[in-house]
């Protein structure tokens, strides 16, 4: 087998594992159904696909951990207290291979979710919109679908990076019972407890001025929210969002460290040799 046929075969096992999972499906349908109703509330308001990003910018924000997280949090540490993972240890398999293999499966079943939730509250909002939308509009980029679809494209990224964070709480963990606990520690400093800290510092004055758009960017959540606010949002206003966030590279950077942090752990905790 190449590398690819073992990464793939342990993908397939995951894809099967998500769909065969009654309490994942349920929360997948929730997750969809939030969203879709949020589109379905900003479809008889006005703003367009402007308002409709800004309308779910904070849902996206916290409950794409969680949702990542019920998707992920017990995919090695299940594989590990079946007795799974030994097994697959006997197989010409790395760790990365396998960390790999499990990280894909999980993320694209999590990415469907995510990605037919913001499709369909798209395009439910978009039948109630005029045209041409010009709420906020200054110029031949205003407020156009490509909003929405730049929005949609950062939510992918904001997933791909709590999904790697999520799998090395599940590798980190000695337990199912450890890795719940992990999981909820990890949505809650995702969704607010760094953004807090951020926060107390400047309110404190221990940060000011130029590194506020240094921290801004520390946080998933916060770059997410950043990115968004400049690259989606911010073409389309007559002047900037009115909200201080950190510079889009800044931002860009600190998602890349964080995917790159969790992929990393997830593999070093794996399992202890180094194969």
């Amino acid at each position: 087998m190449t590398v690819g046929d073992r990464v793939f075969a342990v993908v397939d096992r995951e894809l099967w594992t998500v769909a065969r999972n009654r309490l994942l499906v349920g929360v997948a349908v929730a997750f969809v159904a939030v969203i879709v109703a949020l589109g379905a509330t900003a479809r008889d308001a006005a703003g367009g696909y402007v308002s409709l990003t800004y309308d779910l910018l904070l849902a996206v924000e916290v409950l794409v951990p969680v949702i990542a997280f019920a998707f992920v949090y017990r995919s090695i540490r299940g594989d590990a207290e079946r007795g799974e993972l030994a097994v697959l240890r006997t197989y010409p398999i790395s760790r990365l291979e396998y960390v790999a293999g499990v990280f894909l499966g999980r993320v694209l079943a999590l990415l469907v979710v995510v990605l037919v939730a913001l499709g369909a509250a798209g395009a439910l909002a978009s039948t109630g919109m005029e045209e041409p939308v010009s709420f906020l509009a200054t110029h031949d980029a205003g407020d156009t679908v490509v909003v929405y679809v730049r929005f949609v494209l950062l939510v992918a990224v904001y997933t791909l990076v709590v999904a790697a964070l999520a799998l090395s709480v599940s590798a980190a963990t000695g337990s199912t019972r450890s890795a719940l606990a992990g999981a909820i520690g990890g949505v809650l400093a995702l969704a607010v407890g760094l953004d807090l800290a951020v926060l107390t510092l400047v309110s404190s004055g221990a940060i000011g001025g130029d590194a506020i758009a240094v921290f801004a960017g520390l946080s998933p959540a916060s770059a997410f929210r950043g990115l968004v606010l400049d690259l989606a949002i911010g073409p389309a206003l007559a002047s900037g969002p009115g909200v201080q966030t950190a510079s889009p590279i800044v931002s860009a950077v600190s998602l890349l460290a964080w995917f790159t942090l969790g992929i990393g752990l997830a593999t070093l905790a794996a399992w202890p040799d180094t194969d």
